[in-house]
């Protein structure tokens, strides 16, 4: 499925992804005791057991740079060890189908084929799983949702999946919905502080259009989950990011708080400074030292234009 955790890719990943998949032929050769060995010949020559996890990610990596004749290569490797009947190299085969596939109709294809192998076992989650992909690429929003909802009946547990749920129930407009997914993932990765500040960017956003109950209390929900996002993760570029906007949004409709919240009156000054302030260092220290590794460029232009906006940069 597509990215659960909705987080940018970074032109530093594609770039590092690119270099990799330009290895394959040496890779590949090392798996054959030769690095002068033809592609052709590569795949008569068995690898260790632990090198097949540096094959799978250089499967990945050859589909992503358009690589499909070394990708094959790995892939039929793959089938070697694991046989064509085990589920995961079902789905990197029908990941491998849909990536060589020129048009919809090939693609449509690859539904059919997904579609037959399911009825012949319902609980393949690797076919599954790209099912949904595939509807979701062939723009089917309401097919993939009804199919994840399927999905998660069987397994509730898949955080992924509920999170590729709440992409989708936001992409059609259902923040409701998402909202639920997401604090559904999170009973599951209480942890993942990607998932926090994409529920807090979801109640900020509700919270904006003003059409999802009181503005107030989403935006305090909001700045709650940034708050997690950055206890879990102190140097979270968009977790600050987030907890500066809806920091300075609150400060701006909190003006009158009931006896219970007069300690958020008083604390949301002070938050709303260690937001930009720790924004303003993050912001200064990757610019200078730009590698790529932790935030896209970007987000670090978004960020320096936010505290340009508020006068908080020097």
């Amino acid at each position: 499925m597509s990215n659960t955790k909705n987080e940018p890719i970074h032109s530093s990943d594609l770039l590092a992804t690119l270099q990799y998949s330009q290895q394959a032929p040496i890779l590949l050769g090392r798996q054959s005791n030769s690095k002068m060995a033809p592609l052709s010949l590569i795949t008569s020559v068995p690898a260790q057991p632990e090198e097949y996890a540096m094959i799978e990610r250089l499967f990945f990596t050859c589909l992503q740079t358009g690589d499909d004749k070394s990708a094959l290569i790995c892939l039929d490797k793959l089938t070697q060890f694991f046989g064509s009947s085990n589920e995961r190299i079902m789905g990197l085969h029908g990941l491998y189908e849909e990536a060589i596939a020129g048009d919809n109709f090939s693609l449509e294809k690859c539904l059919q084929e997904y579609d037959d192998i399911l009825q012949q076992n319902p609980v393949n989650l690797p076919i599954l799983k790209r099912r949904i992909a595939l509807l979701r690429s062939l723009s089917r929003p309401a097919d993939a949702i009804s199919s994840l909802i399927k999905l998660l009946e069987a397994t509730p547990t898949d955080t992924e999946a509920w999170c590729e749920l709440a992409d989708l129930y936001r992409l059609q407009g259902m923040s409701s919905q998402a909202i639920f997914c997401l604090e559904e993932a999170l009973l599951i990765t209480p942890n993942a502080w990607n998932v926090h500040a994409c529920l807090a960017e979801l109640l900020y956003v509700c919270a904006s259009s003003q059409e999802n109950g009181d503005p107030s209390k989403l935006l305090r929900r909001s700045m709650r989950h940034y708050c997690r996002s950055i206890e879990l993760c102190d140097d979270y570029l968009r977790g600050f990011y987030g907890l500066a906007l809806v920091t300075t949004l609150l400060l701006e409709t909190e003006e009158s708080c009931t006896t219970e919240e007069v300690s958020l009156k008083e604390t949301l000054p002070r938050l709303n400074t260690f937001a930009f302030e720790k924004l303003e260092a993050i912001v200064k220290s990757r610019f200078m030292d730009y590698q790529g590794q932790k935030c896209s460029q970007s987000e670090l232009i978004a960020a320096k234009e936010l505290l340009d906006r508020f006068g908080k940069s020097n």
